[in-house]
């Protein structure tokens, strides 16, 4: 429970040290960090009995109280405490960051703590959102920034960047490394960020990451969600993932008050979907979508069982062993509603929008060659007035990578086709998404089809059958990740930063993608560490992206390109 544990670790101590009542303070982002790792009831055990915002708190005075802060250090954050400290409301305060504070910054809170309030100020580690166990993101709303050159929008590319460096820096303070450091070399913004955060270990603050060497370095690989933009793009049919593309998760938590099944109770309008928290969910996270409805059958019954148990109360002691189970019964029926709703909604929008014919072209089109017949099948999913206009999008811009160079008369044709069905589409976000991911601006074999290696590999899986139609794909980091492990990523595409190279191969592998991860992207990293002892590899990304996302970020870099004229 790498990552998890880690925060866990951190906001437990803040926590258990300060005794007794205590209000908690966080920010906007370090109020997703905590959810994410702790839960409610959780925080009530620790005595936490109010959580508040810096920016909105009330003015209502609690001298008898102590209060902890766990705050980003931002110098919004700095000046937000500097006005709290000059009028304090509370007895004690405790003040913990979730990155390195800036001399300067100490020196303002000392100066603003005329009342001698202050008993602690420390810094714990826990600047990025741990979302499963091998999983981190950073929930960076200007996401599309990545996509711009740093000339567009200087400052937001900057901010941009500072917060990635940040956020990979807590990290492997948290795990206590300072890793080597690899970047796709067809990216400037992984470089820009790679060169950043080694001049932040290496240079800037090397007293604080000078750990304990182990035998061999950790990797931090620093890519570009442009090399595998076909990833995001396409339908997904394993429980996380496909809850994501088709509903939506935001830090574990998936909002169902606007789902078309008809109104659920109030308390199923907001759900959390932890594998920490979740039994279930923890077990059928990455199984598709068929095994997954047999075993929520199967949930049902067991559940069925248990409270027909319950209604054959007769005597004294069957009551109170009712009373006694009844929160874990109250619990078990709660669990068993949302994974119901859940999935009758996402059967329902399967059904609606025709996505397992879509599906089928989607993985033929990103997993097997055949442009005449793949040509064809988008076509005659285009006149398909039952295929929603956002899939049509779908299907053309993967076609569109695919066979950008072998095709262009027929993807002209599907250019016109998809403008004619939708005036949203005419502006040219296809020809977008080539002019960022196109065929000249990838550094992997995305499709298996430069490489001998990866030619003879896909064409041994092809003689042998896939298990499954739906879910053959494969994200191009799984590539990546079998050539870290057998050493052979090659120099040349991904460069090391500085002197620094890998002595032997790396046993802990941080992987972070510039542009957002996905959850199918999260399952073969979890499911490699899981069958394997050697190395252990780490997923984290500026957002975690589904393909409304993904669309959502180009729009707006087309929008600002356009506006400016840079790209």
């Amino acid at each position: 429970m790498v990552l998890i544990s880690l925060v866990r670790e951190y906001i437990g101590r803040m926590l258990q040290d300060i005794s007794g009542m205590k209000v908690l303070i966080l920010d906007s982002e370090t109020v997703n960090i905590v959810s994410v790792a702790y839960s409610q009831s959780e925080l009530l055990q620790k005595e936490v009995f109010l959580v508040e915002l810096v920016d909105s708190m009330s003015k209502e005075s609690m001298a008898h109280m102590k209060t902890i802060y766990f705050l980003r250090p931002t110098s919004e954050n700095i000046q937000n405490l500097r006005h709290h400290l000059a009028n304090p409301r509370f007895g004690e305060y405790h003040l913990f960051f979730s990155n390195a504070l800036k001399a300067s910054q100490i020196q303002v809170l000392a100066d603003a703590d005329e009342h001698e309030v202050v008993q602690q100020v420390q810094e714990f580690f826990a600047d990025f959102c741990a979302i499963d166990p091998f999983h981190f993101t950073l929930n960076l709303h200007i996401n599309h920034m990545y996509m711009l050159p740093a000339v567009v929008d200087p400052p937001s590319s900057q901010s941009f960047c500072d917060r990635i460096v940040d956020g990979i820096a807590a990290v492997f303070l948290a795990l206590k490394r300072r890793p080597v450091i690899r970047y796709q070399r067809t990216s400037d913004v992984a470089k820009r960020i790679a060169q950043e955060t080694a001049k932040l270990m290496y240079e800037q603050e090397s007293g604080l990451f000078d750990f304990r060497r182990t035998e061999t370095s950790p990797l931090l690989l620093v890519i570009d969600r442009r090399d595998d933009p076909v990833t995001p793009l396409l339908t997904q049919w394993t429980y996380q993932a496909m809850v994501h593309e088709l509903i939506g998760i935001n830090d574990n938590k998936v909002d169902l008050r606007n789902i078309g099944i008809g109104t659920v109770p109030q308390e199923q309008q907001e759900v959390v979907l932890s594998s920490e928290q979740d039994a279930f969910f923890k077990a059928n996270i990455y199984e598709n979508f068929g095994d997954l409805g047999m075993n929520i059958k199967k949930m049902v019954d067991d559940f069925q069982q248990i409270a027909k148990s319950n209604q054959n109360i007769q005597t004294i002691d069957d009551m109170a062993k009712f009373v006694n189970n009844y929160p874990e019964y109250r619990k078990m029926h709660g669990n068993v509603s949302k994974h119901v709703t859940m999935v009758t909604e996402m059967s329902r929008i399967v059904e609606e929008r025709k996505l397992m014919l879509v599906s089928q072209t989607e993985q033929d089109l990103a997993c097997n060659g055949g442009q005449v017949a793949a040509y064809e099948a988008v076509n005659n999913l285009l006149n398909i007035e039952s295929v929603s206009d956002v899939d049509c999008l779908r299907l053309v811009m993967l076609y569109a990578l695919r066979y950008e160079k072998e095709g262009p008369v027929q993807l002209m044709q599907l250019f016109n086709k998809l403008a004619s069905r939708s005036a949203k589409y005419k502006s040219g976000l296809v020809q977008f998404l080539l002019k960022q991911a196109g065929v000249d601006k990838r550094t992997g074999d995305l499709y298996g089809n430069r490489d001998l290696l990866n030619i003879a590999r896909n064409m041994a899986r092809g003689l042998k059958g896939v298990e499954n139609v739906y879910t053959q794909h494969q994200p191009l980091l799984f590539q990546s990740m079998e050539n870290i492990i057998k050493g052979r990523l090659r120099d040349i595409d991904y460069p090391f930063i500085g002197n620094h190279f890998q002595q032997g191969r790396p046993q802990e592998v941080v992987v972070f993608i510039v542009g957002g991860t996905t959850y199918e992207e999260a399952r073969i990293v979890a499911l490699h560490n899981t069958a394997n002892s050697g190395t252990r590899f780490m997923l984290g990304g500026s957002i975690v992206l589904n393909s409304k996302r993904f669309l959502k970020d180009l729009e707006e870099a087309q929008k600002i390109a356009r506006s400016s004229n840079a790209v």
